[in-house]
């Protein structure tokens, strides 16, 4: 058994955001030093709802640039779409008839994405988290770095990998994984309405700063965003009912590599015209570099797919031998 495996995905659903990056991908790049890292560009994932096919094309490969861009060193970690290597959705079949329809009934999330219409929504989004576990277990992933709308997800596929190993007199063939907590979350809200989540699917462009966006644009983003007429405290304590305020000054203190204490003695007093050219500057200075490299890769779709491509047959070598025992191990000829 591998004693430190990390496994984790991003849905090539649209642009992706600072939000994905000071919550998600910034950790995944400070991994690659102590854990040996997978990343996925988990494109069977995106189509549980419908995608136009040459827009999931492209958002796959910048999604791709975006995750090398930001420093994804694919010397050192495995970088692949999910398409591209079927053992997923094979041990997703398999893990169906695994765990039970109570256990996915009680998937919050998908009863936040099915809504009032949830006789109309794919069975795919409705059996997502099977096929999250099969991402997961076809590695025999050790850890999980996990957001809070995904640790549901992760206990189900801790609980199919235990009635997996019992079911078939195994108990250690699929490790129960261990969600990674990495400190204090960066959650990044909308620009529009801090009591919401910061989305690359959210209608409004205004509300997200994407990492393709140009110096111009996050400027006015910025500028733009929603504020409330007081200054900004100079203690934590002070930014409580006021979701905007909390919102830019969380994403000035992640850029900068502080907390929010420390950011609130620096800027605490100051008023929001003045704040939002200090958290332009800094924006815009961490991500430049990052856009400029996303449209230099962009600029190369072949190079890019050539790179997925590697990385799946990567991927399928760690892979086959797991999917080749529990084919064993369930009955199937091979």
């Amino acid at each position: 058994m591998v004693e430190k495996r990390i496994f984790s995905g991003i849905q090539p659903s649209g642009n992706l955001t600072l939000g994905n990056y000071l919550g998600a991908i910034r950790n995944w790049v400070g991994l690659q030093d102590e854990y040996e890292c997978i990343y996925c560009l988990v494109d069977m994932h995106a189509i549980t709802v419908w995608q136009d096919p040459s827009q999931l094309k492209r958002a796959t490969r910048e999604g791709a640039a975006a995750l090398m861009a930001a420093g994804i060193d694919i010397g050192k970690s495995v970088l692949f779409n999910q398409s591209q290597n079927p053992d997923h959705a094979e041990l997703a079949w398999i893990f169906n008839c695994v765990a039970r329809l109570g256990w996915l009934n009680r998937m919050t999330q998908f009863k936040e994405k099915a809504g009032k219409d949830r006789e109309r929504v794919s069975v795919g989004l409705y059996a997502y988290p099977c096929l999250m576990a099969a991402d997961i277990l076809a590695y025999k992933a050790t850890h999980v770095p996990v957001g809070e709308d995904q640790k549901q997800h992760l206990e189900l596929a801790r609980d199919i990998a235990l009635k997996f190993n019992n079911d078939w007199e195994r108990p250690d063939f699929f490790p129960v994984t261990e969600p990674l907590i990495l400190g204090e979350a960066t959650r990044v809200m909308s620009l529009r309405d801090g009591s919401k989540k910061m989305s690359k699917s959210d209608p409004s462009d205004m509300s997200r700063i994407n990492l393709t966006d140009d110096a111009d644009t996050i400027e006015s983003k910025i500028r733009k965003a929603k504020t409330d007429p007081e200054p900004l405290p100079e203690a934590k304590a002070g930014l409580e009912g006021r979701p905007e305020a909390k919102n830019l000054v969380t994403i000035y203190a992640a850029l900068n590599g502080q907390t929010v204490d420390q950011a609130l003695a620096e800027i605490g007093g100051k008023q929001f015209s003045e704040f939002k050219k200090m958290l332009t500057d800094v924006a815009i200075g961490h991500l430049s570099p990052i856009t400029s490299e996303i449209r230099r890769m962009m600029a190369d779709p072949a190079e890019i797919d050539s790179i997925l491509i590697k990385g799946s047959l990567r991927a399928r070598e760690l892979t086959a031998p797991v999917l080749k025992e529990v084919r064993e191990l369930v009955g199937f000829i091979q």
